[in-house]
């Protein structure tokens, strides 16, 4: 996760452990923490009643999205099947997890 996240944001570990992960953006502001789960279980996108619910959610504000949605393919995630709005792109990281890329 956080190689891939790295990749996508151009963030650096700044910290780890055995099993937690720290990001900082280096131009300041929030970070991400990322920690191993035995228990994890993929979220389904869309959501679905009954089914695991996604446990975050990032929106990433981009220029050029057609551009951003190559970078974010390239570095390793996948686009979602399903595509709510035409504004936006859903995306998915290795781990299942949605997240979007937008423009203003």
């Amino acid at each position: 996760m956080a190689d891939f996240y790295g990749r996508l944001l151009g963030w650096e570990i700044s910290y780890r452990d055995s099993d937690f992960i720290l990001m900082r953006d280096p131009d300041g502001g929030t970070g991400l923490s990322f920690q191993e789960r035995d228990d994890y279980r993929a979220p389904v996108w869309p959501e679905e009643p009954g089914q695991q619910d996604k446990m975050l959610h990032l929106d990433i504000k981009v220029e050029d999205l057609e551009a951003a949605v190559a970078h974010a393919l390239a570095s390793g995630g996948r686009l979602a099947s399903f595509q709510g709005r035409d504004d936006l792109r859903v995306l998915l990281d290795p781990a299942g997890h949605p997240f979007c890329l937008f423009t203003d």
